[in-house]
């Protein structure tokens, strides 16, 4: 069984930078790919950035381009976002998702694994 576990969300000033961890375990990773999705209170559960395990191929959303890194460590079975210049826009709780598959997807209803979700809290 496929098990996701956050960690690392926490209040940061406007400007700040905060890193979540991603503990994956369960499976063997290889074939899957990993995502970080984000939901603020009133609005839809969106995509923000997703690593393609086997080689580390990413692709980020729009928003967090240039801010946001996201990677992964195999002997650790852990996969990390770094978020730096964070905005009060960035306030949300922050899931972490995997689904099967070499395909990199944006759309929440493609990751069939998930975990609990971190809250990120940025503060003007």
């Amino acid at each position: 069984q496929v098990q996701l576990v956050e960690s690392g969300g926490g209040l940061v000033q406007a400007g700040g930078s905060l890193r979540l961890s991603c503990a994956a375990s369960g499976r063997t990773f290889s074939s899957y790919v990993m995502g970080w999705f984000r939901q603020a209170p009133g609005k839809e559960r969106e995509f923000v950035v997703a690593i393609r395990w086997s080689d580390a191929i990413t692709y980020y959303g729009d928003s967090v381009k240039g801010r946001f890194t996201i990677s992964r460590v195999n002997a650790q079975n852990t996969v990390y976002l770094q978020m730096n210049s964070l905005k009060p826009e960035d306030t949300a709780v922050y899931y972490c998702a995997a689904r099967r598959g070499g395909t990199i997807r944006i759309e929440k209803d493609d990751y069939a694994y998930w975990g609990q979700g971190t809250q990120v809290t940025v503060s003007s």
